[in-house]
């Protein structure tokens, strides 16, 4: 009876055991693969290189879960940007021409369900290039020499293409080169021009080289009384015997917010002579942004007043070239104030010309003022000119007439006290009532006004 029992136990127990283990229930979960396991993501191929053309490429994509496609690269177009569980799927991706120098690469990250990753990379290398770091360089009509980047993925040579043009090196390799050009002495009474080609594998890329004259043309009855054409070449700032600074906090007129230093102050250089041209330049430093204010030191009681400027470029600039009188100018407008030629950058090649006295001045909205189209004001050189005269103030920009102020010949201080000695400034102001009028764009500086020459003549 026990022997019976125990082969009867033994048996339930053999049965419950291989029912137990041949047997398992449909409501018990799917494994979940560990987080980020490539196994559950496949990607053909899984990288690829194509080259610097607009193409669109195609990868296959299959998950053990739905799944989505993204990237950051924003010169990749995905046509497709998601896929369902199990299903291998076709993905185009539109890539744009690579224009840059520089090989780059994508990374196409695939995400599924279960939050498994994998990635795609996509590698575009570029075309054979150069970028110059420069359009065009202009010279004074002395010997002088400038420089500019040339940044290439390929071997290059440069060209001239006048013999009075000098380019060193002639020849570079991949990189960054400091390419200089060299300009003979312009012996002519005209502007000359020249190409430099700078020549490479499947292309070429140019820049424009134009060179001043320095010939001195009067105009008719005058005589040259004073000029500085910057050409000295052992000068590198302006000639302190002929300029005078003024060094201002700012803030102090027009609510400019410039700093005005004498020329150079803790390595940073507001003002320059450089390849025959004075430059002011506008620099950020620190919090402020410092620039140069410059004044003649002789004056003169009427005259044909003229300077050849580049105006810089960015809205808060505000060049000017101008006069003030030698003693009163503490007393404005009383004293008198001649502008020859201003500009904000705000209102890019613009340029205007204003007298101040008394009677007519900006404060009682009673200004004088003619304001012109200068086309290329920030690109190229144009000559700007006073006439003044007892008997009026003429402005000229490139000889044309602008602003026609007759003297009422009245005796009155109040309406012309321009019968005395004034002086000629050159300044680079930033922002202000007039050229932050619409805020300032620092992303603008540093930015360089320009002066090939400043010349005087009076009536022989």
């Amino acid at each position: 009876m026990k022997i019976a029992n125990s082969s009867i136990l033994t048996t339930l127990l053999l049965a419950a055991s291989f029912l137990s283990c041949g047997s398992k229930s449909n409501d018990e979960p799917t494994p979940v693969p560990p987080a980020g396991d490539p196994a559950t993501i496949t990607i053909n191929p899984s990288e690829m290189e194509i080259g610097a053309d607009e193409e669109t490429i195609t990868i296959n994509i299959k998950a053990d879960s739905d799944w989505s496609i993204a990237t950051t690269a924003d010169w990749c177009t995905l046509l497709r940007t998601g896929g369902v569980k199990n299903e291998a799927t076709d993905v185009k991706i539109n890539v744009k021409s690579n224009t840059g120098i520089d090989t780059r690469t994508a990374n196409f990250v695939v995400t599924s369900r279960n939050n498994a990753t994998k990635s795609f990379i996509l590698t575009q290398s570029a075309k054979p290039s150069v970028v110059l770091s420069k359009k065009s360089l202009t010279f004074g009509g002395q010997q002088s020499a400038s420089s500019l980047i040339v940044t290439s993925n390929v071997a290059w040579s440069a060209s001239a293409s006048e013999s009075w043009c000098h380019i060193a090196p002639s020849t570079g390799e991949k990189g960054e080169t400091t390419l200089t050009v060299t300009c003979d002495k312009n012996e002519s009474a005209a502007t000359r021009n020249a190409t430099v080609t700078i020549t490479y594998q499947e292309g070429s890329a140019t820049f424009e080289i134009s060179q001043l004259s320095d010939e001195i043309v009067a105009p008719e009855g005058y005589t040259l009384v004073w000029n500085d054409e910057f050409n000295d070449p052992t000068m590198t700032m302006p000639d302190e015997s002929q300029w005078w600074y003024e060094v201002w906090d700012p803030g102090r007129v027009n609510n400019e917010l410039q700093r005005y230093i004498k020329g150079k102050r803790d390595g940073v250089v507001t003002a320059e002579i450089e390849g025959g041209m004075l430059k002011i330049h506008a620099v950020k430093v620190g919090n402020e942004v410092w620039s140069a204010r410059i004044n003649t030191s002789n004056y003169w009681t009427y005259g044909y007043f003229e300077a050849r400027l580049k105006l810089p470029k960015g809205k808060g600039t505000w060049p000017a070239f101008w006069m003030m009188p030698q003693t009163g100018g503490e007393n404005w407008p009383a004293c008198g104030e001649i502008d020859i030629m201003e500009e904000v950058g705000v209102n890019p090649n613009y340029t205007s010309s204003s007298i101040h006295c008394a009677a007519y001045n900006h404060t009682i909205g009673t200004q004088k003022t003619k304001e012109v189209l200068t086309p290329g004001a920030e690109d190229e050189f144009h000559v700007y000119a006073l006439e003044w005269t007892e008997d009026y103030i003429k402005t000229y920009v490139d000889g044309k007439l602008l602003l026609n102020f007759p003297n009422d010949h009245a005796g009155d201080p109040k309406t012309w006290p321009f019968n005395k000695n004034f002086g000629l400034k050159l300044n680079l102001a930033w922002g202000g009532d007039w050229g932050g009028m619409k805020g300032v764009d620092e992303s603008a500086l540093p930015t360089t006004y320009e002066i090939d020459y400043v010349r005087v003549f009076q009536k022989n």
